[in-house]
């Protein structure tokens, strides 16, 4: 099997073991991913079978989509509902004073990754840190929130539901206990659920119940090309002797293709397509097409 299977991750299962049940069920030992989700999450988790794997590194679109559930009023060591309490304050935040505040929070913004992360500092991931008590420095990064939305708030349970639109790399637990702090009374997620990744959107993904039910056969229906994870890239067809030389890893004069005449820096990325399947990915340089990756 060849392609990209989106599963709908459920509540207490590691990315790892996503990786397991499918490669049970479906009899394919090569399997990847596009980025973890914490046990506690749900949601949109892309899987590489076969040799989509090999665009692991290269996947051009890492934004994000969540669904995340919040408290306010208290904190905790984690950030999140499951980590150990740290504070708890009297909260009457009113829904206005929250749409108010979250602005600040859109465009480039700057994070501290928390203890509990998979983030590595001195060759030692956070999270063994943490659970040892040992805090250390961590260095800010920016991240970018393209779309904050306030979809809901009880007043009276002081709790909500967000949807966060983002780049690779956005804490949701951080932006959330932020959000806490300009508040004044601390924040906490309380649930997270990934609706889209890598452009894949929860409503193509499939249940865990739903895999262990299909035929191998059927299951490979249900795969996206290995080519849909590169649709940001503008498509380049060839013809047959081209498609050739491509696929032997030689390259093209960029003239004697349907970029000729055009105006493209060194480093522009094309899916390259011959009449009747994708090829791989070409990348300009010194006016020629070369293979960047074959597929």
């Amino acid at each position: 099997m060849n392609g990209v299977l989106v599963v709908d991750k459920p509540q207490e299962f590691t990315s790892f073991d996503i990786v397991a049940v499918v490669r049970k069920f479906s009899g394919q030992k090569k399997i990847g991913h596009t980025g973890t989700l914490d046990p506690n999450a749900t949601g949109v988790l892309p899987l590489l079978l076969g040799n989509a794997t090999k665009a692991q590194d290269i996947v051009p679109n890492h934004d994000k989509e969540y669904l995340a559930e919040f408290k306010l009023g208290v904190t905790t060591d984690t950030l999140d509902i499951w980590g150990q309490v740290k504070s708890e304050t009297e909260s009457a935040v009113k829904q206005s004073e929250i749409e108010e505040i979250i602005g600040k929070f859109i465009g480039e913004i700057t994070q501290i990754p928390p203890m509990f992360s998979a983030v590595s500092v001195n060759g030692q991931r956070l999270y063994d840190l943490a659970r040892q008590g040992i805090e250390v420095e961590r260095k800010p990064r920016n991240v970018t929130v393209y779309e904050l939305e306030l979809l809901s708030f009880d007043e009276q349970s002081q709790s909500g539901t967000l949807r966060v639109k983002c780049s690779k790399g956005t804490y949701i637990r951080t932006l959330i206990d932020d959000i806490g702090a300009e508040l004044k009374v601390g924040a906490v997620m309380t649930a997270l659920r990934r609706t889209m990744a890598c452009g894949f959107e929860i409503e193509k993904a499939l249940k865990l119940d739903e895999i262990k039910e299909l035929p191998k056969e059927e299951l490979e229906n249900k795969l996206m090309s290995t080519e849909s994870l590169f649709y940001t890239y503008p498509e380049l067809y060839v013809t047959d002797a081209q498609a050739t030389r491509f696929h032997n890893g030689g390259a093209l004069d960029i003239q004697r293709t349907m970029l000729a005449g055009k105006d493209l820096p060194d480093g522009s990325v094309f899916r390259v397509k011959g009449l009747k399947k994708f090829l791989g990915l070409g990348i300009i340089k010194d006016n020629s097409i070369k293979v960047y990756k074959h597929f």
